[in-house]
């Protein structure tokens, strides 16, 4: 008896009754940080929010009325057409509850022909559910159909069923209301920021003429109104901190059903831009009228669409001095802006919606902006020399300061290799190198460069493995000897201070195939860097670049025209394909291509998902949770010649979660 009890506490009672499943908003509850922000509610009242927005962007509310009750809560209301609350006709339950309580659900999902909302705050499908998860109390009045219904959940559960009843005379026609009690102990503050929920109001008004948003505190008695009928342009004005040196520049376009080969019908964006000498530059993003704080890859869209339409002016015009190279920041430095855009299905960065990463978003905006800015410079040709002077003026600036570096480094510089695709520019601010597996993958990532600020070292084969290779015989090997002569720096150890004031370039990306090979190579280069080039991982140099496994070729569904999908890996092609069955794309209708290597990929599709700084997943190498000496521990067992046994333990350890790429 004393054995089994002695086994019961030990590992070895692990089993499969160990294995807890999180069921409803269980998960929410134990996890809150990675559905929603936990330094306070605002994140949580923002969704119930942004569903009151929805239905405005949808065409069916004129008013967004938020209450901060005496006793804590918070009530949102609205009045556009109010949460259905019969039966779902597959779950059997009233649809509004199932919307407080299932992570995945929604109107949002429809998105065929006549769905609840073509255009929405995104498909993560947490939303409200998270609130009421993080809610002590949580009650929803709805007003549809000349009925009344109403619902209680506490702790995320329903307390008090749906309970519907006949509209009565001084009842409102339709909407809903929503009163949320937060739940303190979730969170490092109770409180709601007020600047920020003011903003966050006040943005809603501003990207939405004719909808009027207020906000009423019980306590103080104070109440604030918004409705903008001037939209993005007089919002700018009233914000920038100097006067701008030419007019706005300002514009809206959406796709009609003709341009559907290209976006799908209404998706497009809305602009204002103003370039000032001085002060703040004052910068904000909506998509479908959800605040982008972190920006994305619409703002990239604006921004490359300026700087081409800029350039073209200037190169039309010849008004660029000798020796001044234009990079798409000399134009952005000086430009404050407010853009909104409207996209179908956007996809996020993180459950906080606070960076949109949608690729086709940069091409959507993009080709409005910059037409549209090329025939207003066309018009306006004065203000457009103006704005040339400002460009060309930051330009110099930027040069002459990576010029000052330069003139640091000496005049001591070896001969770099023969392989290296070297970039024009000089400034370590812009410039990266790209380690690259192969030299056709090499070719295709030297057509598909920017060759401004982007270089290009072939890698033969691969690397030696350095982990236990004295320094001093490290250049023995071609390939070290090349990337260090390309980087700039020699060789050293954690204790060393190198002369870093040689390095030419401010990112150094590994770029090698997405399989187990380029996995390999990966190992490879970073111990490399680890071991000899300890410094420049500890300065935040060293990147790797995260090329897709996966194209999926997608037909046409509803609203959205055909397009080619990329994919990272297994888990990323699973949820793509999840995403098509969802939009209506018939089981089948789309094809996978696996791609064996990078030398398979077109220069522009390399581009597209590896290269371009705007629409590329990049991760930056450091130590994260663990400090130097842990880190080498690791390595050590990894990449030491004497580790087999420790190897084998690892593996016989772990060797049942490594997913096998045959």
């Amino acid at each position: 008896m004393a054995t089994n009890k002695a086994n019961s506490s030990t590992p070895a009672a692990y089993g499969e009754g160990s294995i807890r499943v999180l069921k409803g908003l269980e998960p929410v509850k134990q996890r809150p940080g990675m559905y929603t922000r936990t330094d306070n509610p605002l994140h949580c009242i923002q969704e119930v929010i942004d569903n009151a927005a929805d239905e405005a962007l949808a065409g069916f509310g004129k008013r967004i009325d938020l209450t901060q009750h005496a006793d804590g809560s918070v009530s949102i209301a609205d009045d556009g057409r109010g949460i259905p609350f019969g039966l779902h006709p597959e779950e059997g339950v009233p649809v509004v509850e199932i919307v407080f309580t299932r992570l995945h659900a929604g109107g949002k999902f429809d998105k065929g022909s006549g769905g609840a909302y073509s255009f929405s705050g995104g498909l993560h499908g947490v939303g409200v559910s998270v609130t009421n998860a993080l809610a002590k109390r949580l009650e929803v009045t709805v007003w549809r159909e000349k009925q009344v219904a109403t619902l209680a959940f506490e702790h995320g559960d329903v307390v008090e069923p749906v309970a519907v009843r006949a509209a009565a005379g001084g009842d409102r026609k339709q909407g809903t209301t929503v009163r949320v009690w937060p739940d303190a102990k979730y969170f490092e503050s109770a409180e709601l920021p007020k600047g920020e929920l003011v903003h966050l109001l006040r943005s809603k008004a501003v990207l939405m003429p004719g909808v009027t948003v207020t906000l009423k505190n019980e306590k103080s008695g104070e109440l604030q109104t918004w409705s903008y009928q001037g939209g993005l342009r007089d919002y700018l004005m009233q914000t920038l901190t100097a006067d701008p040196l030419i007019p706005l520049f300002e514009g809206e376009q959406y796709a009609s059903s003709a341009e559907s080969e290209n976006f799908a019908e209404g998706e497009g964006a809305a602009w204002a831009v103003a370039f000032t000498e001085e002060g703040q530059v004052m910068r904000e993003s909506y998509v479908n009228l959800i605040p982008t704080v972190a920006g994305g890859t619409h703002e990239s869209g604006l921004k490359d669409g300026m700087f081409g339409a800029i350039k073209g002016f200037i190169e039309m015009h010849s008004l660029l001095p000798k020796g001044v190279k234009l990079m798409p920041d000399d134009v952005f430095s000086r430009a404050s802006f407010v853009l909104s855009a409207k996209v179908l299905d956007p996809q996020f960065q993180g459950q906080t919606k606070e960076r949109l990463n949608s690729r086709d978003a940069l091409r959507l905006v993009s080709a409005y902006v910059k037409p549209a800015l090329e025939l207003w410079l066309n018009h306006h040709v004065d203000y457009g020399k103006k704005l040339a002077e400002l460009v060309i003026k930051q330009a110099q600036t930027r040069q002459r300061a990576s010029q000052k570096v330069e003139k640091r480094k000496g005049s001591g510089v070896a001969v770099l290799p023969g392989k290296l695709t070297d970039c024009e520019s000089r400034d370590l601010l812009h410039n990266e190198i790209f380690l690259v597996e192969g030299d056709s993958a090499g070719g295709s990532a030297k057509m598909g460069r920017d060759k401004e600020t982007q270089a290009i070292l072939p890698l033969r084969g691969k690397v030696l493995n350095s982990w236990e290779v004295e320094r001093d015989l490290l250049f023995k090997n071609n390939e070290i000897h090349d990337i260090s002569v390309a980087l700039g720096v020699d060789p050293h150890g954690p204790k060393d201070s190198p002369d870093l004031s040689g390095l030419r370039y401010g990112k150094v990306c590994i770029l090698s195939d997405a399989d187990v090979d380029g996995s390999h190579i990966q190992v490879l280069l970073l111990t490399l860097f680890f071991r000899h080039f300890p410094k420049l991982v500890e300065a935040g140099h060293i990147h790797v670049a995260r090329p897709p496994l996966y194209r999926v070729d997608a037909p046409a569904r509803g609203k959205k025209p055909a397009a080619k999908l990329y994919a990272l890996d297994e888990g990323e092609l699973t949820a793509t394909l999840d995403k098509l069955r969802k939009e209506g794309a018939r089981e089948g209708s789309w094809s996978i291509s696996r791609f064996k290597g990078l030398g398979e990929m077109s220069a522009e599709q390399l581009w597209d998902t590896t290269l371009n700084p705007e629409t590329r997943r990049l991760s930056p190498v450091a130590y994260g949770l663990f400090d130097f000496g842990q880190t080498e521990e690791a390595i050590n067992k990894l990449m030491g010649k004497g580790e087999a046994a420790s190897r084998r333990e690892l593996m016989e350890i772990h060797g049942d979660s490594v997913e096998i790429d045959v």
